[in-house]
């Protein structure tokens, strides 16, 4: 295995210039020293580093320079002070990270010139966790524009540049949490998360994290990005997960967590410990090869044809051969299949409006990114959930005539059972289905009805 240790460090310059002006701080200088002796322990003979305090606009950028030198002050913490650094390169393996990621079809160039400038998330990881330059070091940059497909290929071309260097590789990603920054200045002791509901949400991934479930962290990032404004959509999990190997075989550690200017920001270490693996939670889209249209998944390099998709009607097994699945209904957000036939019955999963491919809900959604409420329709709700219902009943070769039970569930009786129902009745008569209608307090995406059915077997 090419990967020996996976980190997660926080980019900005506080823990490295002003640790003393801030309890929170010091801790997370502390944990970046906790880490440093860990590598400093590892059989780490590179560190190759995911930052995304280096944006990108076009491709990535990967430092080639043997000896990158020059002095950096942060751009927006110019008040911490000035930081010289002289780092210890690899441009041998920028070089074939360059290739192999061209080879899997991104569009990449390495950067060797001097005066180029590093970003304050490389140095600060650099100084902090090897600050003798005892191991070279590359860095890659994140690009504005790339989303999951472009950087979990960019993750394995990592691994694939250290498998064919024989390289013992830390990969370190340098990234905050949650990524909400004060917009007003604070005195450095006050400083915490800047909000509370952000504060739960990175403790919850920090959950995972200390399990070694990286895979499970990285598959949740659409959600965690939502729920609390990670930090550049929460690429830098998905690039580390993909250089790691893309499972939840680690012994994890959470060495530090805290406020960092109102972001969170924590110091994680992740060992690979095959006692530790655990099944996958989760099953988003897997991709080996960049496609070149951003926000799709592809299996096929650029400028070939595309795999064909199987058909809206066709339904695709899971290792059980009785559960179905069928990509014309809308992704499951959990490990499960769209139905599951048992003895003379199919049992469909719970299934709202979200429409396959996009994710986009009929009528709206019930609240935004922030979880405010929104007004939605949920008469519009209703018929595209009934309508996914449909077509993974087809897809199993059965149909709304088989069903012969129905469990509803609305986040507002009082607002949305009248149309509702008036919108049910228009596809199950009075002679239809047994049902029973619940009121929850949420859904796990942002709609404002589910149902659960279990129809005759075909």
């Amino acid at each position: 295995m090419s990967a020996t240790l996976g980190l997660i460090v926080p980019g900005r310059p506080h823990p490295l210039l002003a640790p003393e002006q801030s309890p929170g701080w010091q801790r997370l200088r502390d944990g970046f020293e906790r880490a440093r002796k860990t590598l400093q322990d590892s059989d780490a003979d590179l560190l190759v580093l995911y930052s995304t305090h280096w944006p990108s606009v076009i491709g990535h950028q990967i430092q080639a320079d043997p000896n990158p030198t020059w002095t950096h002050v942060d751009e927006e913490f110019h008040e911490l002070g000035s930081i010289p650094y002289s780092f210890n390169i690899d441009a041998a393996f920028a070089e074939t990270y360059r290739d192999c990621a061209e080879a899997r079809g991104l569009h990449a160039r390495t950067v060797n010139y001097h005066g180029f400038p590093i970003d304050t998330g490389t140095i600060v990881a650099l100084k902090l966790l090897d600050p003798d330059n005892r191991i070279p070091a590359t860095v890659v940059s994140s690009n504005m524009y790339a989303d999951r497909a472009e950087t979990l290929v960019l993750g394995k071309a990592a691994r694939d540049a250290a498998d064919k260097m024989g390289k013992k590789a830390a990969f370190i990603s340098v990234t905050a949490l949650s990524n909400r920054m004060w917009t007003e200045w604070i005195d450095a002791a006050d400083d915490r998360v800047s909000s509370d509901k952000d504060d739960e949400w990175n403790r919850k991934l920090l959950e995972f994290l200390d399990a070694g479930r990286l895979e499970d962290a990285s598959q949740l990032m659409r959600t965690f990005t939502r729920e609390a404004n990670a930090d550049s959509k929460g690429k830098a999990f998905w690039w580390l997960a993909a250089a790691m190997g893309q499972d939840n075989g680690y012994a994890g550690k959470v060495h530090a967590y805290e406020g960092l200017w109102g972001t969170g920001a924590a110091v994680v270490e992740l060992i690979p410990d095959a006692n530790a693996a655990q099944d996958q939670e989760f099953d988003e889209d897997d991709v080996d090869v960049y496609g070149g249209d951003r926000n799709v998944l592809s299996g096929s390099p650029s400028g070939s044809p595309a795999p064909q998709s199987p058909s809206p009607a066709t339904p695709v097994a899971v290792p059980d051969p009785t559960g179905v699945r069928t990509d014309a209904a809308p992704k499951p957000v959990g490990p499960y299949p769209h139905a599951r036939l048992s003895g003379d019955f199919l049992f469909v999963s719970g299934m709202g409006p979200r429409q396959p491919g996009t994710d986009a809900i009929p009528g709206g959604p019930v609240r935004d990114a922030d979880g405010e409420p929104l007004d939605y329709d949920v008469a519009a709700q209703t018929r595209a959930t009934i309508e996914n219902i449909k077509t993974v009943l087809e897809a199993a070769g059965s149909s709304l005539a088989a069903v012969v039970d129905i469990t509803c569930f609305l986040i507002d009786m009082d607002r949305d059972f009248a149309t509702f129902n008036a919108v049910y009745r228009e596809y199950f008569e009075k002679n239809g289905p047994t049902r029973t209608t619940l009121e929850v307090r949420a859904l796990p995406t942002p709609i404002a009805v589910e149902l659960k059915a279990v129809a005759k077997a075909p």
